[in-house]
């Protein structure tokens, strides 16, 4: 028989005073009494971690990573101890086991470790002990018995992973985030304060919304989630209401082109710019910079001219100086130059329909040029597209916030000026404060506005992710289910276009009432005050969008160049964790390279990789990369 199981996790500031920790005992036990076996999921009290990084800086400014592991485990134990007393307290029995007592087993990537097993036995024997398990989040084991972090967001990847192994052992699992607020929201209700609640939301759009800057739940999370099938509910600790359901994807929820957007400061952009335009560059590049373990977000290839293109990225400011640091050796022997633009802020749309459904490229454009907005770089993904605005204000004054302690990320916020004020523009163009089904009051389906595509350009397969996951190593491992080729599309490129507010919007806009489907975007900066746009429409429209972009462009700036190219294929790789796993990118364009096979153009997400390539080399791209991933 199948045994009811609920995984709850408690941040630290749903423990940081004894009230609080006595709170989250009566849920637990609340959970008990319904008929459910329980395991509590803790993180360090309040401030703890961070109080205990300060003791270390006390110390040295360089710590070991390892001993730092030591030190911030600490947190996490105090944490399971008082939550099993109260439980005791209140009359349940509770054990507290700490990651390395269950078998929690990680590599040795100290500070941002990466779970490779979990050992159920412990766990399973406290439980039909009749016991309450509390859990420490954010630390494992290592195989030669160090112990290890998991980084940012790593109790919720503790409890999601903790759900997904008791679920491979029979049980019937849900896992519950508790935090500081209801749910999941259309976007930050610090920064728009008519955000809605959503009663629901696909893995695909958390996984995006997560890496995009909202900040409710990590994105690592959500790929145990996703890679699992484990159901999410993010609600708030202070109440018993219904929070946010974080499932497999409905039907229902292609109807709508968006389901919320985000907010990210937390990136830097960097230009490669004099690359030679050749098989084999890009790789070199992201190789480099996966061997070093830094993640890439953003990636806006141009498509170069006189043998030469220019490739824009974003990486964490955290990451920075060693991108800088990793990339300078090869810039030099590449004959490039490497900058750093100033201040940057990120601002995305999200959505399931956007599959199905096309026109919200040239709403979000709009709705930044009537906002005076200008777009830095762009980008799109198999559900999102997202916009890098640079910052050039001074930072907005704090608000009361009722004796809260303030979050870093709040406060860091408050400096992307532009950002904010471009994600309340994009929030309203889309409607977002409204109900909708899944939001709120059901609503019919249709009457979106937004057109319906033919066929979508990306189409996951459940039975890909299914094979995928049978051939993992170890539970955090990347998950590549599939790749996929379309060569019934083609390129549009402008180059040299004036980079000022309202320009894109009036290209797309151009395209869109011609009743053309665009699908891949990427603006990248190629000079002062100049951009290089590209964008992909299906082949039996090229004509079309040529002419219409001409005759746009024309009235902009004479001077620009629109370039159409019908001999062009888009291959997809598609995946969990595509973009947070640096070895993705690595592979995919050194598979290509070893073929001598040029890439055109980049795009990423966390759930799918995009390129261009030649379209006679297709078909010789897409066998290639099913080779690299291992895929029949």
């Amino acid at each position: 028989m199948t045994v009811g199981l609920v995984v709850q996790k408690f941040g630290g500031s749903s423990l940081r005073d004894a009230d609080r920790v006595m709170e989250a005992a009566r849920k637990a036990i609340r959970a008990k009494h319904g008929g459910n076996q329980v395991i509590v999921v803790v993180s360090a009290q309040g401030s703890t971690t961070d109080d205990l990084i300060a003791k270390a800086a006390q110390i040295t400014a360089a710590p070991s990573a390892r001993e730092m592991d030591m030190l911030l485990a600490t947190g996490e134990q105090i944490s399971i101890a008082l939550t099993a007393l109260a439980i005791q307290e209140l009359g349940e029995k509770a054990v507290s086991l700490t990651g390395p007592q269950v078998g929690i087993v990680t590599d040795s990537t100290h500070r941002k470790a990466r779970i490779k097993s979990i050992d159920t036995r412990r766990l399973v024997e406290a439980l039909d002990g009749g016991s309450i398990v509390v859990l420490a989040g954010f630390q494992g084991v290592d195989e030669l018995g160090d112990i290890s972090t998991l980084g940012r967001g790593g109790s919720d990847t503790t409890a999601v992973a903790v759900a997904a192994a008791m679920k491979l052992a029979g049980y019937d699992v849900t896992c519950e985030i508790y935090t500081d607020v209801d749910g999941v929201y259309t976007t930050d209700p610090r920064i728009v304060p008519d955000a809605r609640k959503m009663d629901a939301i696909s893995y695909d759009e958390m996984l995006e919304m997560a890496s995009m800057g909202a900040g409710v739940m990590h994105s690592r999370s959500i790929e145990f989630a996703k890679k699992f099938d484990v159901p999410l509910m993010v609600r708030n600790s202070l109440s018993d209401a219904v929070g946010t359901w974080i499932v497999p994807e409905a039907e229902w929820m292609g109807e709508f082109p968006v389901c919320g957007c985000a907010l990210a400061v937390d990136e830097a952009r960097l230009v490669l710019e004099g690359v030679p335009d050749r098989p084999g560059v890009s790789h070199r590049v992201f190789a480099a910079l996966a061997g070093a373990n830094i993640a890439v977000d953003m990636i806006a290839q141009s498509v170069g001219s006189g043998g030469r293109a220019s490739i824009g990225f974003t990486v964490l400011n955290s990451e920075l100086e060693r991108t800088k640091k990793t990339l300078g050796p090869l810039v030099a022997e590449l004959g490039a130059t490497l900058n750093e633009t100033g201040k940057v802020s990120k601002v995305s749309v999200v959505g399931a329909g956007m599959r199905t459904l096309s026109g919200v490229a040239e709403k979000l454009f709009q709705a930044l040029a009537a906002d005076g907005v200008n777009m830095r770089m762009i980008t799109t993904g198999d559900i999102k597209i997202s916009v890098l605005i640079e910052e050039d204000a001074p930072a907005e004054e704090p608000a009361a916030e009722g004796g809260e302690p303030v979050k870093k990320a709040h406060l860091e916020s408050r400096k992307a000026v532009r950002g904010r004020k471009a994600l309340r523009a994009v929030h309203a163009a889309f409607g977002l404060a409204a109900p909708r089904k899944g939001a709120g009051v059901p609503a019919e389906a249709g009457g979106t506005g937004f057109k319906v595509r033919p066929s979508p350009l990306v189409v996951p397969a459940t039975k890909d992710r299914e094979a995928a996951i049978a051939r993992l190593e170890g539970m955090e491992d990347v998950l590549v289910s599939g790749v996929q080729l379309n060569a019934d599309q083609s390129r549009v490129t402008i180059h040299d276009l004036p980079d000022k507010p309202g320009n894109c919007s009036r290209v797309f806009n151009a395209v869109a009432t011609g009743g053309i489907l665009v699908d891949m975007i990427v603006q990248n900066l190629t000079g002062p005050g100049r951009a290089e746009l590209s964008f992909t429409v299906p082949r039996a429209d090229l004509t079309r969008a040529l002419k219409r972009t001409q005759d746009v462009v024309q009235q902009i700036d004479p001077t620009c160049r629109v370039v159409g190219d019908s001999d062009v294929a888009v291959l997809f790789v598609l995946g969990v964790g595509m973009r947070t796993h640096t070895g993705v990118a690595r592979t995919m364009f050194g598979a290509l390279a070893a073929r001598g096979i040029n890439i055109g153009m980049i795009n990423t997400s966390e759930v799918c990789v995009g390129v261009v390539v030649e379209r006679p080399r297709g078909e010789e791209a897409l066998a290639c990369l099913r080779e690299a991933f291992k895929l029949a």
